[in-house]
């Protein structure tokens, strides 16, 4: 493939740039998960589709890569398997993204969990989870047995695809996140048996994708994510809108007053955030309505 002629395409800036077609997408992307791109063309294309902003083909081509190379998890039977990507972490407010998947799964509705985290100023969500003691999958084959026994499971990105994981790693090099960052929350390792949750950090991407969900197929929840992560703002209802294999279906709608019922001032540490989960859990503490808004329509989208 001709690396540089695709860089003159895509690298002259926010205005002079032109999009890929979706099959020169998908292309280039495959290499670039199978670490065939020089590293100094690499680095330019990852900064080019930055300052540019990924075009819907080229999501879509980029998709396709993943599809074709990423690991897939068997699903068991009953509701739908709802996915939870975990990238960011907490910043300034406990992750509550483990509260979802432990009511979610306690009502028996498998929930997998997967990420990649490198952030030295967030709190670490791997280290929350392994303080409310959830069960780590060391293989895609160990996490299909989880869901089946245990109803939860959670694995890092580097078991499911490697080559997305690199390109997410790159960020400390270069300073800034990469198309990688935004496929990582769309993926599905357990295609027709899975109800995606996909949390977008900036609101102009929420257009996008919507658009990308119609296209893409599958079960999915699109919303506003909390610092990043697959939860509603427990003060903030955010909007979430439902994708059932193409068909748009509005499922909350968004509540930008102050909520009366906010979550507790809380550490951000693995202990003290566990600490407010388990609260949550057993009743100690009341349920934040936005989260049981959002607990509902996990419900009705994992509804076989």
């Amino acid at each position: 493939m001709d690396y540089t002629r695709l860089i003159k395409e895509i690298g002259r800036g926010a205005k002079g740039s032109r999009s890929l077609a979706r099959e020169d997408a998908q292309a280039l992307f495959a290499d670039m998960l199978d670490a065939r791109v020089p590293p100094l063309q690499l680095g330019a294309i990852v900064l080019a589709m930055r300052i540019k902003s990924e075009a819907l083909d080229e999501l879509i081509g980029f998709k396709g890569a993943i599809d074709a190379q990423l690991a897939r998890i068997d699903a068991p039977g009953g509701p739908r398997t709802v996915v939870l990507p975990t990238y960011n972490g907490a910043r300034r407010r406990p992750n509550l993204m483990p509260l979802l998947a432990m009511l979610l799964a306690r009502e028996g509705i498998p929930v997998l969990i997967h990420g990649h985290f490198d952030f030295d100023t967030r709190a670490d969500p791997f280290a929350l989870l392994d303080a409310l003691g959830l069960p780590m999958a060391e293989s895609p084959a160990q996490a299909g047995r989880l869901l089946a026994g245990e109803r939860i499971a959670c694995i890092r990105l580097d078991r499911l695809s490697p080559g997305l994981d690199a390109l997410l790693s790159l960020r400390p090099q270069l300073g800034v996140r990469n198309s990688g960052h935004s496929m990582a929350k769309m993926i599905d390792p357990l295609p027709g048996r899975s109800v995606r949750v996909v949390p977008v950090t900036h609101p102009e991407y929420m257009e996008k994708m919507t658009q990308f969900l119609r296209q893409d197929g599958g079960r999915s929840m699109l919303m506003r994510g909390t610092e990043g992560e697959a939860y509603a703002n427990p003060a903030r209802c955010p909007q979430m809108t439902g994708f059932l294999d193409g068909e748009q279906r509005a499922l909350v709608e968004a509540d930008d007053g102050a909520s009366a019922l906010t979550q507790p001032e809380a550490g951000i540490d693995a202990a003290s955030n566990a600490a407010v989960v388990r609260a949550m859990l057993d009743g100690t503490l009341p349920l934040p309505q936005p989260l049981r808004m959002q607990l509902d329509a996990c419900r009705t989208l994992s509804a076989s």
